[in-house]
């Protein structure tokens, strides 16, 4: 269909066939493994993994860390790409540890939807709340995936109201389980009362089966759970619990979906219901907020920057998500943030660990770029007209460790992989004169992030290290008036974050701030930008 477009009319037309989201919830909701049933219901994978793999059977694809398929959890968001009915796919990943919310932050940034996937014992958790009060601030739009139905649970009705009391979303129920959280005999098609019978598979790792079922047949096998969600599904219809577009793309209410990722049940309708219901990407805003038409030149953000995912080449990848225009791999872009040309002769879609050249990208599309040295998360990069989106902010770290490297043979090595954890964005490097490059203090959201530093030193540069935790647990942002006041003072230190230069000043505790603060009434002390997500 685009090919035969005028090149004016293919930017739009393509970007109306892009699905860009993410999947957030709290640790353990079955994040990764909804990704692979995902994308194995899209027929681009032919086996699924498992998060907790057995012996003899490979783990999810989205999962390709070390310290990830050890532990069993997502540590680095990853993207997955690929086409499903007419449209192009671009399924992103986040880590749920609380650990890890930066990542999982800067991937909001770039995506047009969300799926909020929830667990069907648990309901609503910390760390999803978080993520949801993150996706309200920008706007995005959350379908909600009830998932492992077929283990034991909650009551569905319970599990909406709680949605509706604790985060102000109307539910609107688009499947509803027959059976019990446990006991799952199917899904009824709230709109259509039609039901489907899923036949399982082992562990699924294949697709299942999945049978419509007439009406008489169903409730003559299982009356009693059939007749339950028929007064289930008539109490919906009578509080007037149907889907509404507007008020989805509003924020106001969020299309409810049952099923249980593990064995592939209500897998498929999710991928329908976000082709036929997630927004396409729309004009974004500059830092100015002037939205740049999805036809001009291309722009594009990037959002995060991972190095290490192919151990042949060691090489480092920007991943851009690409807001306007049709990028074309070998394109000179310019860098906002210093004003240099880029070249992207290297350009991949990534699925997992596998790569692929990229020819052309569109609004919405992520592209990866390789030995992408000089780039941040937050950066911007345009052709044509100037365009400057708005930076990514940093959280405030709340942990804090001095590092050094434990073999000196091995200083330089340590030195490149602090340089390139930094330029990721793993964790926050911050420096002073007093400490010397040799002991930079390494600042976190959570605890696991010093392993993941710690362990990526030692596997990917082979520089073993020391960490020293310190006694600071806050920080805020000062100038150099501030610097000079608190030099000296007890329970404080003033740091320079190394990615943009930021004073920090880290405090023992808040009572210890604010003691300093009523001693210093002209003192400088600001909150961190997004430090209250986590």
């Amino acid at each position: 269909m685009s090919e035969v477009l005028a090149e004016p009319d293919r930017v739009p037309a393509e970007a109306r066939r892009r699905r860009t989201f993410a999947v957030i919830s709290h640790p353990d909701a079955g994040k990764s493994t909804l990704t692979e049933a995902l994308a194995l219901y899209a027929e681009v994978i032919d086996t699924a993994g498992a998060v907790h793999g057995k012996a003899g059977r490979r783990g999810v694809t989205s999962d390709w860390m070390e310290m990830e398929r050890k532990r069993g959890i997502s540590i680095t968001s990853a993207v997955l790409q690929f086409a499903y009915r007419d449209c192009v796919i671009n399924l992103l990943d986040t880590p749920g540890h609380g650990d890890f919310s930066e990542d999982t932050y800067r991937v909001l940034a770039a995506v047009d939807a969300a799926v909020m996937l929830l667990d069907a014992a648990k309901g609503l958790e910390p760390q999803t709340l978080k993520l949801f009060d993150v996706c309200r601030a920008r706007g995005i739009p959350v379908i909600t995936f009830v998932n492992k139905w077929d283990r034991p649970g909650r009551e569905p009705l319970e599990l909406l109201d709680e949605v509706e009391q604790t985060i102000g979303l109307r539910p609107m129920p688009l499947t509803w389980p027959v059976g019990i959280a446990g006991e799952l005999r199917g899904l009824v098609e709230v709109e259509t009362g039609e039901f489907t019978r899923f036949s399982r598979t082992a562990g699924g790792a294949t697709r299942a089966e999945a049978e419509v079922v007439p009406e008489a047949e169903i409730a003559a096998a299982e009356p009693e759970f059939w007749a339950t969600a028929q007064e289930e599904l008539a109490l919906l219809e009578e509080i007037g619990a149907g889907f509404d577009e507007k008020d989805f793309l509003a924020g106001t209410a969020t299309p409810v979906l049952f099923g249980a990722a593990l064995i592939g049940v209500g897998v498929a309708r999710l991928l329908d219901a976000l082709v036929d219901l997630a927004p396409a990407p729309e004009p974004r805003a500059d830092v100015d907020g002037n939205p740049r038409p999805l036809d001009a030149p291309t722009s594009g953000l990037v959002f995060k920057v991972q190095a290490g995912m192919d151990r042949a080449h060691r090489d480092r990848m920007a991943f851009v998500r690409i807001c306007s225009g049709r990028f074309e791999r070998g394109m000179v872009l310019t860098h906002a943030a210093t004003g240099r040309p880029f070249a992207t002769k290297y350009a991949q879609a990534v699925f997992g660990q596998q790569r692929t050249t990229v020819e052309e990208a569109f609004p919405g599309d992520i592209v990866g770029l390789v030995n992408a040295g000089a780039l941040r998360p937050g950066d911007t990069l345009y052709a044509g007209d100037p365009v400057h989106f708005p930076p990514i902010p940093s959280f405030a770290p709340e942990h804090f460790a001095v590092v050094r490297s434990a073999d000196s043979g091995a200083f330089k090595q340590f030195r490149r992989g602090i340089d390139q954890l930094d330029g990721e964005g793993v964790i926050q490097v911050l420096v002073s004169d007093l400490r010397g490059e040799q002991a930079p203090v390494l600042a976190a959201v959570g605890p696991l992030q010093f392993e993941v530093v710690t362990s990526r030193l030692e596997s990917e540069f082979r520089a073993p290290v020391t960490l020293e935790h310190l006694g600071y647990s806050i920080a805020r942002r000062t100038d150099e008036a501030g610097a000079e006041l608190l030099a000296g003072q007890s329970e404080v230190e003033v740091l320079t974050r190394r990615s943009d230069g930021a004073l920090l000043a880290v405090f023992s505790n808040k009572w210890r701030m604010e003691t300093i603060r009523r001693k210093f009434a002209d003192l400088v002390l600001e909150p961190l930008p997004a430090g209250s997500v986590r």
